[in-house]
């Protein structure tokens, strides 16, 4: 190390069943850091094996922020974590403490660095018009909606995603669409309030999806069926805890409409579904440091990075 400062926010990215969790603690305890979270699932109370939350003991080893921080059926956007993310990481800065952002949902990354703009609040009856015309008519239909009002914007949405659709649609009926919803996709703007290295963690293809296969067996094994049951009995769950994988498919198992083998194959087959997501979004991401870790320890990948941040800094990169 030089007597250069080091950044004062590490950001790790990633797809999901890639081991991040693991590998942000065994960097922030070599870094004396603290973790925050970005996830835009696991900052609700109540499902922590669903949502994939930290366990215990690596919460133990280093401080993890931002997790069960919402109770589950409360509504809680990108805008918000903004501002609890700031305060947060402005704190730990304060104490004197380095950064590790785990992310987790590339929206809440950006919310949790600073730059980013958000328009006005949704409107609350619309965006339940447009829920409902999506779960009786499906996504063609929104898609069609979409394209009649703006083919530029439906030109740079992704039309797969229900939620970028949707979330599209409501922009441009609220007349407050200024660019395509594929802008969204620009995570890294000018004039982020940290300063920051972002690093993308990377795997094969074939140990990815062993290890998304392997994660459904693990949590339903952890208790997933049950925590979901328990939650269930505290009332109707958010919007957006409604869309993390396995509330859908566990509920309708409960429900009785879907064997548990049928539940555990759909999870397993929306995960797969989010990690091409986050493989082709992490492709359009500016140069940045790729971190393999296929088949690597934590520790052994955090050691690496370490290394990367050292000589990053007597090279005098930021």
């Amino acid at each position: 190390m030089t007597d250069q400062a080091p950044p004062c926010v590490v950001v790790l990215f990633g797809p999901t069943a890639l081991g991040k969790t693991a590998i942000a603690t065994a960097l922030a305890e070599r870094l004396s850091a603290e973790v925050v979270t970005a996830d835009s699932m696991q900052v609700y109370r109540g499902l922590p094996v669903l949502t994939n939350q930290p366990p215990e003991a690596e919460r133990a080893r280093v401080p993890h922020h931002l997790v069960g921080i919402v109770e589950p059926w409360e509504e809680f956007s990108a805008a918000a974590f903004a501002a609890v993310a700031t305060a947060t990481i402005d704190e730990v800065l304060a104490r004197g403490s380095r950064v590790v952002v785990e992310g987790g949902s590339g929206l809440y990354v950006r919310a949790a660095l600073g730059g980013l703009s958000f328009g006005p609040a949704p409107d609350t009856a619309l965006r339940q018009r447009l829920e409902q015309r999506l779960a009786a008519d499906g996504l063609e239909a929104l898609v069609d909606d979409l394209r009649a009002a703006d083919a530029r914007v439906a030109r740079h949405t992704d039309l797969r995603n229900p939620r970028r659709v949707l979330r599209a649609l409501e922009r441009l009926l609220l007349k407050t669409v200024d660019a395509p919803d594929g802008e969204e996709d620009r995570l890294w703007l000018p004039g982020a309030r940290y300063t920051h290295a972002l690093l993308v963690l990377e795997a094969e293809r074939v140990w990815l999806r062993q290890r998304v296969d392997e994660r459904v067996g693990e949590m339903l094994a952890a208790g997933a069926l049950d925590e979901l049951r328990a939650v269930l009995t505290r009332g109707p769950l958010s919007r957006t805890l409604q869309q993390a994988i396995g509330v859908r498919e566990l509920t309708a198992h409960l429900e009785g409409t879907l064997s548990l083998e049928e539940a555990a194959a759909r999870m397993r087959t929306r995960t797969r579904q989010l990690v091409r997501r986050q493989t082709t979004w992490m492709r359009k991401l500016p140069s940045t440091a790729r971190i393999p870790v296929t088949s690597r320890p934590a520790a052994a990948v955090a050691d690496e990075i370490a290394s990367l941040l050292d000589r990053a800094i007597a090279g005098g990169s930021p």
